[in-house]
């Protein structure tokens, strides 16, 4: 389990870099300026610490793989990251309309690789959780 908590690591921490191009790929500077300045704001703000957040989660798996797979702190830490990465998988499913992926091969693709991706990170947390 440990080396899958390695790859894990690493890919939350391209993850993390990916939000980087959000604005400029989502065109947030044209799209967010019907926005109030708070609401604007809060975009860019919680963007930032999204990423952040998921950039500290792939650190603690690359630097803590041991200790996450065989504590049982590191169990208790793995169950709650298991529980967000599943809630994010459902978010895949209900919180996005299909309607911006259907019939669109690119976004067809990277709807699939991120329900992968979720389930992957789900799967292998909830199982060091419960071994």
């Amino acid at each position: 389990m440990e080396l899958h908590l390695k790859a894990i690591g690493i890919l939350l921490v391209i993850l993390a870099v990916v939000h980087g191009v959000f604005p400029k790929y989502f065109n947030w500077q044209q799209e967010l300026n019907k926005l109030s300045l708070i609401n604007k704001q809060m975009m860019y703000v919680h963007t930032l610490f999204i990423a952040l957040t998921v950039l500290l989660m792939g650190l603690l798996c690359v630097c803590s793989s041991n200790e996450l797979a065989n504590s049982h702190l590191g169990k208790h830490i793995c169950l709650g990251f298991g529980i967000f990465w599943a809630v994010r998988l459902f978010i895949q499913f209900f919180g996005y309309s299909s309607i911006l992926w259907k019939g669109k091969t690119f976004e067809t693709f990277v709807h699939i690789i991120f329900v992968c991706l979720w389930a992957y990170l789900s799967f292998i947390f909830l199982s060091i959780a419960f071994s």
